[in-house]
């Protein structure tokens, strides 16, 4: 079949370029706009679905949805606490629920929310009491230097006193010196 084609001169009007140029056009939105109805569908915004992370980018994590399309978790969706990589919160393979955060009507992307299903602070503080000691992970220091942000669940950050010290990701001691659930606020002091 490919010889016939092979060393052949072909007329080739511009009509019938601007034809196939629009036919193709055209298969591309179709099957855009068939894609989208699919979504739209299976998924509603606010939905919480399970997952497998199926890529890791720095800018955040991509899950394919159970039934359905793969959507992209941002590094901010991830986590409350400042992360440096979405590698801290997820590996390639996990499965995971997350909730549709929003759904593009024009292209179909599907943004996640990993974070919105780790429970709320409410939640999160059950666990905890004041003069508790725990482990937790340094996060990230105030601009001002006031204090350091501390990780004590994947979805629960506290802050202690500024120290030179601490560097990020180290795992520390810390207790629990007072929970202000009005403010959502955890003060911690290094032990």
């Amino acid at each position: 079949i490919k010889d016939k084609f092979i060393n052949k001169d072909y007329e080739l009007s511009s009509k019938k370029i601007q034809k196939y140029i629009e036919k193709q056009r055209q298969n591309i939105y179709n099957k855009a706009k068939r894609k989208k109805k699919e979504i739209e569908m299976d998924i509603k915004k606010g939905q919480i679905v399970d997952g497998t992370v199926t890529g890791i980018k720095p800018y955040g994590a991509f899950i394919e949805i159970e039934d359905g399309p793969v959507g992209l978790a941002f590094i901010e969706d991830l986590s409350v606490v400042r992360i440096k990589s979405p590698k801290e919160r997820v590996k390639v393979g996990q499965k995971v629920k997350c909730m549709i955060k929003s759904i593009d009507e024009e292209t179909g992307r599907v943004n996640l929310s990993y974070k919105d299903c780790l429970g709320t602070w409410e939640e999160n503080i059950e666990k905890f009491k004041e003069g508790m000691k725990v482990k937790g992970i340094v996060r990230d220091t105030e601009k001002r230097k006031n204090g350091v942000f501390i990780e004590l669940t994947p979805n629960l950050v506290g802050m202690t006193e500024y120290t030179e010290d601490l560097k990020y990701g180290e795992t520390v001691d810390v207790c629990i010196k007072k929970i202000i659930p009005e403010k959502k606020k955890v003060k911690l002091v290094i032990v």
